[in-house]
């Protein structure tokens, strides 16, 4: 598929920001993650409302490009972080210099790509494809955030986009879309609505989570990022659909006297991580691997601290409120859905708002690191590790401009080098039915040869599904 690049620019706030907010001072819980870029497309097909089953009329096409910009200088001047530049690891430069903003146009029609999606040609979607530096760790003058939009031959649209993991997780990097979505909506239909108002974000989470001025920085960031449970390699990329009969089915199979009512993201979770421990074993054996095989591996789920904590923070708070837990599964024997689903659901109850109060205020830099400690001795005793997070019922499915909702949402394949492509990382995605789950699943190649082939986990799984072939 051909993507032409059309123009760059930046789009400025509407309205500058004030003097006192030109610093945003990271929180203490935006240093525990890695600062790189999350991505997301959302796919749009042409809303033939507006025009023949033939014949594409430019101008609609130009309108809209027109109002998303309109609208994104208008939502930056609530977001205003996002239009600025990185300035440290601890701090963001909110400068109005803009977002990055990408016009590209792809020659094929949008229905051609969604067939078959290819998961290597998702990049070229994104801003600048082939610059690492949007799949990397920022330095200090880098974008805060970059859009593109790819219109195609039919008149359909995709809607690119990264944002710095400095600035916040899934849920404010859903928050901004949905804000700028609503602005553009309102112009669209030229309607005056209040609505917006209520997705206004929240930038002052420092004050609850603030970095410790006594600690030397450095040593902080040091101590907090290598503790991260992150391997890299040669790493492959397969969606796995779950639809929502499959979804009921593998829920009734994980329930147990313990815990009589998983989630659809418990079962999807410990059933991916039942056969990605059996195809990892079977993998080191073939390999004559050296890992430990009596060793544990440590199953680590992203949570959203945000309603967690005692009395819990609004969702419209931007910023990073996540913490890893962790649990330890034997492999021996083969293990039960039931006792992963277990062992899963007691590791995220110790988050709980006792937890999340540790951390704030002057003493939380030591229960901080105190906590990372506790997670970092979890690691050692783990032959491998598999984490986990999950972005459904963030409500991408949802997001209408003004021409629809899109028709998929996804993420991004793998980098190219080995040296930055991330191993045994899971997203757990909606899908456009909003009962089932796709899930992104990121593994070593040959660990995936035996996945993708597991008649255990195909079952309950489709692998690498056309969005518009199948009702998921």
């Amino acid at each position: 598929m051909e993507v032409e690049i059309l123009s760059k620019e930046c789009i400025k706030p509407s309205s500058p920001t004030a003097h006192h907010l030109e610093t945003h001072k990271l929180s203490l819980l935006d240093l525990y993650l890695p600062p790189a870029y999350i991505p997301l497309v959302l796919y749009y097909p042409m809303n033939q409302q507006h025009s023949s089953a033939n014949i594409i009329d430019d101008h609609i096409i130009s309108t809209r490009l027109q109002l998303l910009k309109q609208a994104l200088s208008e939502t930056l001047s609530l977001f205003y972080p996002l239009a600025g530049k990185i300035k440290d690891l601890h701090s963001i430069d909110c400068n109005d210099e803009g977002i990055y903003f990408i016009e590209a146009r792809a020659k094929s029609p949008l229905d051609e790509f969604l067939n078959l999606p290819s998961i290597s040609l998702i990049k070229e979607f994104l801003p600048d494809p082939d610059d690492a530096k949007w799949r990397s760790i920022p330095t200090p003058g880098d974008y805060v955030a970059s859009v593109q939009v790819t219109t195609f031959s039919c008149g359909g649209m995709t809607i690119g986009a990264y944002v710095s993991h400095m600035i916040g997780d899934g849920t404010a990097f859903s928050l901004f879309l949905k804000s700028w979505a609503a602005a553009t909506a309102r112009k669209s239909y030229n309607e005056e609505s209040e609505a917006a108002l209520l997705l206004s974000p929240k930038f002052d989470a420092s004050l609850s989570f603030p970095q410790n001025d006594a600690y030397p920085r450095q040593a902080c960031s040091t101590s907090i990022r290598s503790n991260l449970p992150i391997k890299f390699g040669r790493c492959v990329c397969r969606r796995f659909l779950f639809d929502a009969s499959a979804i009921a089915n593998l829920k009734a199979k994980a329930k147990g006297s313990t815990v009589q009512n998983p989630t659809r993201v418990e079962a999807v979770t410990t059933l991916l991580g039942k056969c990605i421990m059996a195809a990892s074993k079977t993998q080191a054996r073939s390999s004559s691997s050296d890992r430990d095989s009596d060793k544990p591996f440590a199953l680590i789920h992203a949570v959203n601290l945000r309603r967690r904590a005692t009395p819990p923070f609004s969702e419209n708070y931007m910023g990073n409120f996540i913490w890893m837990a962790s649990a330890l599964c034997k492999t021996e024997e083969e293990p039960e859905l039931q006792g992963l689903v277990c062992q899963l659901r007691e590791a995220i109850a110790k988050l709980n708002g006792d937890f999340v109060n540790s951390l704030q205020g002057d003493e939380g830099l030591l229960n901080f690191l105190e906590a990372l400690k506790y997670e970092r001795e979890t690691y050692t005793l783990a032959a491998d590790r598999i984490a986990y997070s999950s972005w459904c019922n963030f409500g991408f499915y949802e997001i209408d401009f003004g021409w629809g909702k899109p028709i998929w949402a996804s993420v991004t394949g793998p980098p190219e080098s080995p040296a930055t492509a991330i191993l045994n990382a899971i997203l757990l995605m909606d899908t456009n039915m909003g009962n089932g789950i796709e899930a992104w699943v990121y593994l070593h190649e040959d660990t995936m040869a035996i996945l993708q082939v597991d008649q255990q986990l195909l079952q309950y799984a489709t692998v690498d599904p056309s969005p518009i072939k199948t009702k998921i």
